[in-house]
């Protein structure tokens, strides 16, 4: 089930995108979904904090204490992977959001047609966000982890440690091959990169690095390999320009 959050503190937009997110679901038998309604920054978070959070977000930029920007950087401390499109009369945020990875902006007043059209497009992604994952063997059998939760990996001893979103550890059975060939089905992602013999990282969730270590965005160090520091800043460097390039969102 689909769980998508609306946050305005104007209570005429609240209703408005409400109606018309009923009414796409109403026209899309195949999607089943679940909204619920916030009229502050405040009451989301502390709903996210104590109920989880929601797979979309629809926030209006210019609210009263916290606002939209100000939600979504939260959520994305708070490791909240869900897609961020915001409301806005105006274009002058758009810098401010840009290491958050929103995926769009509507302006106000938000038209049915551009809004499914948008919503076509953040429910395809988030399709295929669900189809992308690995299993992987465990002593107590096998693991489905999405991708986008797997911070990095690392041979210890005779197996493969995957450090994942939440505090989660998961370990391989004992590995029989090379590390590479291991962790080969995350090598098919460009997000993932081989660094020396005993890491693969995530470069989604790499926020910085500094010197021999890659900084990850949940506050965590990983030491990277001498030899391979450079090499992997240069490629982590190009990964997010091409990304931030394609995905920049659109404001309409």
């Amino acid at each position: 089930m689909l769980k998508i959050a609306i946050c305005d503190d104007q209570p005429e937009y609240l209703q408005k995108i409400d109606m018309l997110l009923g009414k796409y679901l109403q026209t899309h038998p195949n999607l089943t979904g679940k909204v619920e309604t916030f009229n502050s920054g405040t009451a989301l978070l502390n709903h996210v904090e104590e109920q989880g959070g929601f797979d979309l977000y629809i926030l209006d930029i210019l609210m009263p204490g916290q606002n939209g920007i100000a939600v979504g950087k939260y959520l994305r401390r708070m490791q909240d992977t869900g897609e961020l499109i915001f409301l806005t009369s105006s274009n002058d945020y758009a810098a401010d959001s840009y290491d958050i990875q929103t995926f769009f902006y509507l302006l106000k007043p938000v038209k049915q047609t551009k809004f499914f059209q948008v919503l076509d497009k953040v429910i395809e992604k988030l399709t295929q966000r669900e189809e992308s994952a690995i299993i992987v063997e465990t002593l107590e059998g096998p693991r489905r982890l999405l991708l986008e939760t797997i911070l990095y990996g690392e041979r210890v001893g005779k197996v493969v440690r995957y450090y994942c979103c939440a505090n989660e550890i998961v370990d391989s059975r004992t590995v029989r091959t090379t590390f590479r060939n291991a962790v080969s089905p995350l090598l098919e992602d460009k997000r993932f990169y081989l660094c020396g013999a005993s890491f693969v990282l995530n470069f989604q969730h790499v926020a910085g690095v500094n010197g021999h270590e890659a900084l990850l965005d949940n506050g965590t160090t990983v030491p990277l390999p001498r030899t391979a520091a450079i090499d992997f800043k240069r490629a982590w460097g190009n990964y997010w320009l091409t990304e931030s390039h394609k995905s920049y969102p659109s404001i309409e």
